[in-house]
C-alpha cells in the first residue's frame, strides 16, 4: 500500500509547497498542525524558493519519532503556545478528521499573528461525497486513522472565516494535486486551499517573534 501511495504523495507534496511558499516571508515561524511525519514542513524549508530564515515546526497529539522537523506534543485541546506566537499556521488535510473543527480552528487563529493556511477536501461536482470518501478511506484506513466523512461545500468554506473574525486572502477552489487520471477522479474541484488573514491583535506580534538563530536557517539549492 505504501508503494502505491508514494507517487501520489510525492505529487501532492510538490503541489502544496508550490501553493504555500508564495505566502511565506523571510524569517517566518510556521506551525504545521497535525504534521504527521513532518515531510511538508521539511519540504517547505528546503524548497528552492523558500524565504531566507524560514522555520517550520510541527504539532501532533502523538509524535511518531524520526521527523525531520521539531514536533511539539499537545493534549488535543489547547495548543501549548501563547497568542500570536507563530507567523503562519498550516492545517493540511486535518480538519475533516477533527471531532471539533471549530475548536481546532479557533486555536489556530489564536496562535497565528498573520495567516492560517487550510488545505482540505470540498464537495463539488458529480458524486463528490462518494469520491472524496473513497480517497479519504484509501489514504487513511491502512494506517488506522479514523475517517469521519465530513466535508464542506464551497459555500461552507467561504462562510467559515467570519466565525473567527478572519477573512479569505486567497482561495484555490481547484487543485491539480495528483498524477494524471488519478487527479481527474480525486483532485481538481474536490481539493481546496485557502489562505486566511487572522484578526489583528494590538500589542502582539513582533515582540513575540524571536530572530532565527543562524544554525536554524535552512535553504535549498538556488
Amino acid at each position: 500500500m505504501a508503494a502505491m501511495h508514494k507517487p501520489v504523495y510525492a505529487r501532492r507534496l510538490r503541489e502544496l509547497v508550490s501553493l504555500i511558499t508564495p505566502h511565506l516571508r523571510e524569517g517566518d515561524r510556521v506551525l504545521d498542525v497535525g504534521c504527521g511525519n513532518g515531510t511538508l514542513g521539511d519540504a517547505l524549508m528546503i524548497a528552492p524558493n523558500a524565504p531566507r530564515g524560514l522555520i517550520v515546526e510541527g504539532l501532533e497529539r502523538y509524535k511518531r519519532g524520526g521527523e525531520p522537523i521539531t514536533v511539539h506534543p499537545y493534549d488535543g485541546v489547547t495548543f501549548p503556545f501563547p497568542d500570536a506566537s507563530w507567523d503562519v499556521v498550516i492545517l493540511a488535510d486535518v480538519l475533516h478528521h477533527e471531532e471539533d473543527p471549530d475548536r481546532l480552528v479557533r486555536e489556530c487563529v489564536r496562535v497565528s499573528r498573520r495567516l492560517l493556511i487550510i488545505k482540505d477536501h470540498q464537495l463539488k461536482g458529480p458524486l463528490a461525497k462518494a469520491r472524496v470518501s473513497l480517497i479519504d478511506w484509501a489514504a487513511n484506513a491502512p494506517y488506522g486513522v479514523k475517517c469521519l466523512y465530513r466535508y464542506n461545500t464551497p459555500n461552507e468554506w467561504r462562510a467559515w472565516p467570519a466565525k473567527f473574525g478572519a477573512a479569505i486572502a486567497k482561495e484555490y477552489p481547484s487543485i491539480v494535486l495528483y498524477p494524471p487520471v488519478f487527479n481527474q477522479l480525486f483532485g481538481n474541484s474536490l481539493q481546496y486551499l485557502a489562505v486566511w488573514n487572522v484578526p489583528e491583535r494590538a500589542g502582539v506580534g513582533a515582540a513575540l517573534k524571536p530572530a532565527p538563530r543562524e544554525n536554524e536557517w535552512r535553504k535549498g539549492p538556488n
